[in-house]
């Protein structure tokens, strides 16, 4: 290890640095802080993180994640909603890796709810906070990110990572810790009983596949459920002439209630049972069948032929 390499966080320094600045973590932001070093470098080879990657992490908390992926090369972008672990993230990383340093601005300040920038010795942006919901972000400071690596919150976890890769499609590839449950449902196939709206719409950006099981006694406090980790990749989405607005449209509508067969949970998208009922015959769909049966290229010809509902307003 080189004298400026990043020295991650063991279980005392997290609850050293916790305990300093008076946090403890919430279930209100779906906090759980990781202890394990050897848990976050499996996150970062999972995420086949190499140096010069621009990776945003979402919910750095204490910055166990962020150290990591520093430590692997990577320039970091971190979005943090809770302002007094935003404030704690770049003294700890100052600390944790010493060829950092604040970056204060031309005059020495920086205005309060600018994102705060850490740079090397050769003046690269290596870390920059930014101080935000997740859910509101719409442009990230400095270069386009080209993954998406994070322990997300459990309570926003499909939502946050829906919103990102749509938002960013810089974004190549992503790693996420989510609960194993969560984790099951975003890598469902179709004729799986919890395939759902969130496997189909990730299916829409990526290929998405469980790649580790991570027990409750790495984090602190100690969740009630099992983690997982999914790795997701970029690819293009179906061929289609529909939006994806009206794509995520007849998603949502075949789901809205699971057991309907889809003839009668699209009618209301359709404008009549009848419409619906043509529309699934124009895609290649049957009409008995119900939405956990269709893949999403089969969603994506079905919106060509709701387009006039399903597509109104949002093309």
């Amino acid at each position: 290890m080189s004298v400026d390499e990043p020295v991650l966080l063991g279980p005392a320094r997290v609850r050293e640095l916790a305990a300093a600045a008076g946090v403890r973590p919430t279930k209100a932001l779906g906090q759980n802080f990781v202890l394990d070093a050897g848990t976050v470098r499996k996150i970062v080879r999972q995420a086949s993180v190499q140096p010069g990657d621009v990776v945003v992490e979402v919910g750095p908390g204490l910055g166990s994640l962020t150290l990591g992926l520093l430590a692997a090369g990577a320039d970091v972008v971190a979005v943090e909603i809770d302002p007094v672990l935003a404030e704690l993230l770049p003294s700890t990383v100052v600390a944790q890796a010493p060829g950092l340093r604040v970056d204060a601005g031309a005059d020495g300040s920086a205005a309060a709810g600018d994102p705060v920038v850490l740079r090397d010795a050769t003046g690269r942006a290596r870390l920059t906070v930014v101080t935000a919901d997740a859910l509101t972000v719409t442009a990230l400071p400095g270069p386009a990110p080209t993954a998406l690596v994070a322990n997300l919150p459990y309570n926003v976890a499909v939502p946050v990572l829906l919103t990102f890769l749509e938002r960013f499609d810089s974004l190549d590839r992503a790693l996420v810790m989510v609960q194993a449950e969560v984790a099951d449902r975003l890598v469902a196939g179709p004729g799986s009983r919890i395939y759902g709206v969130p496997s189909a719409k990730v299916a829409w950006y990526a290929a998405a596949r469980r790649v580790a099981t991570v027990g409750r006694t790495v984090f602190w406090p100690v969740p009630n459920v099992d983690s997982a980790l999914v790795r997701l990749d970029r690819r293009e989405p179906p061929p289609t002439t529909a939006s994806r607005q009206a794509v995520f449209a007849v998603i949502d509508a075949a789901f809205a209630q699971r057991r309907k067969m889809l003839r009668s949970a699209l009618a209301p998208l359709a404008g009549s049972p009848a419409a619906a009922v043509q529309a699934l015959e124009s895609a290649g769909l049957e009409p008995g069948d119900r939405g956990e049966r269709v893949d999403i290229a089969g969603f994506a010809a079905l919106a060509e032929h709701l387009v006039p509902v399903a597509g109104a307003g949002v093309r």
